[in-house]
């Protein structure tokens, strides 16, 4: 007898212009709250965002420093608190989160749900502000922690190795963007064209509201109502949430930094996006190419040619992009190219065994079934489907999961286009 589809039914209501979605669960003895706005990922605001994110969290009006800001968290029961951006597709999303304990839970009678709510309200829409504009020595600190944030990136160099693909992949698209920013863009950010920012940004942009836990959507709806009072408009429309564009050429670029393993990257563009029919159908080649230890990749580059510390292929669902990764030594370079090709080729020809296409879907369906067991999972998938455009539901994507054959397998992977092929090697010698 097969195990019921699970299901993730979050009940949609507007409150002062604001989305909110609430999903009462008894199974968890926390309450999960996490707020999204959504901006379109551009040169002119990324940096902003990404600063606006670090001074929203350093604190509010009613707990003007980190002290005071991390009492009231213990306070809270020790929430677990936090502010930062996200990038899916064109878009940069603000994010707030805050998890706390069930009320039921704890021996003291406590309104510690509408404290939550309030805290949220006091970092979105009541920050710490100086002669009526955001202050200016959480500015400059903020400033100098998004500059190291930015520049770390060069410390983790399979990071780095994905930033750089991307911004040669895409020059000239958003998507090109690191979600935290640039350096450069810093000197002119002050605290009165960043508060003015912020007015604009909490007025304007599309902002949803997720609540997971043992909790009533009508009490949700009065906290919130009373707490995130604001005056709004109606949402503006953001650009599309995919840039797409064909390949003409495949191109090639190597880095040469102080590294003791190569990071080969290979960047492809699926023209599928999360909304489209064939979504679950990528998803599918993803995974018998390169998304888990029993896929074409890990088998043929690692395990049998014994070229790769680690193959792996990954999915940006939001922009249609895939990306083939491997931790090579440099002098391989050409032959772990061709064995990767030769891997994506394989699915676009079809050539996949029962045992791989059953193992892929066994995965997936485990995957999306665990969904289930996090609050903030199951946030993510609805919120995906928000930004899209495209609702699913779970039980609909897990059948169609299921359904796949190898033909739309090949079919889907027949679209995927090799579009860079990224080194970044040792200073010694050429590639």
């Amino acid at each position: 007898m097969s195990v019921p589809i699970p299901e993730i039914a979050f009940e949609t209501t507007q409150v002062n212009g604001l989305n909110l979605h609430v999903l009462p669960a008894k199974k968890f003895k926390t309450t999960t709250i996490v707020v999204c706005i959504e901006q379109a990922l551009s040169e002119e605001n990324v940096t902003k965002t990404a600063l606006l994110a670090h001074v929203l969290k350093r604190a509010t009006a009613r707990f003007p420093d980190s002290k005071q800001l991390r009492e009231h968290l213990d306070f809270l029961y020790g929430a677990v608190f936090d502010v930062d951006v996200a990038k899916k597709g064109e878009r940069q999303i603000l994010q707030v989160y805050l998890e706390l304990p069930q009320e039921q839970y704890l021996s003291a009678e406590t309104a510690l749900l509408e404290q939550a709510i309030q805290f949220v309200g006091d970092v979105l829409l009541r920050p710490y502000l100086e002669n009526g504009v955001f202050a200016e020595k959480y500015i400059l600190s903020e400033k100098e922690a998004l500059r190291k944030r930015i520049e770390s990136v060069v410390d983790d160099k399979i990071k780095y190795a994905n930033q750089r693909i991307t911004e040669e992949m895409c020059k000239g698209e958003p998507f090109a963007l690191l979600v935290y920013g640039r350096v450069e863009d810093l000197p002119a950010i002050s605290g009165e064209n960043l508060y003015r920012y912020w007015k604009e940004l909490i007025a304007r942009n599309p902002i949803d509201i997720f609540v997971v836990g043992d909790v009533e959507q009508k009490q949700i709806e009065e906290y919130i109502g009373r707490h995130l009072a604001i005056e709004r408009g109606l949402a503006k429309q953001l650009p599309p949430l995919a840039v797409q564009k064909q390949v003409s050429e495949i191109r090639e670029v190597i880095d040469q930094l102080d590294v003791t393993q190569g990071k080969l990257n290979i960047g492809c563009r699926t023209h599928v996006t999360y909304r489209d029919d064939d979504y679950p159908a990528l998803v599918m080649a993803n995974g018998v190419l390169g998304g888990f230890p029993h896929s074409k990749l890990f088998i043929n580059v690692r395990e049998k040619a014994s070229l790769a510390y680690y193959a792996v292929s990954r999915l940006e669902s939001h922009k249609g992009v895939l990306m083939m990764m491997a931790g090579i030594d440099a002098a391989n370079y050409e032959k772990a190219v061709s064995i990767m090709k030769e891997q994506l080729q394989l699915v676009r020809d079809g050539n996949i065994s029962e045992m791989e296409l059953a193992q892929t879907k066994a995965t997936i369906v485990n995957q999306y079934r665990e969904l289930m067991d996090s609050a903030r999972m199951m946030i993510e998938f609805t919120y995906n489907g928000r930004l899209s455009g495209r609702r699913r539901t779970l039980s609909e994507l897990l059948r169609q999961i299921q359904d796949i054959g190898i033909e739309e397998i090949r079919r889907v992977a027949d679209k995927v286009q090799i579009d860079t092929i990224y080194l970044l090697r040792d200073r010694k010698g050429g590639a």
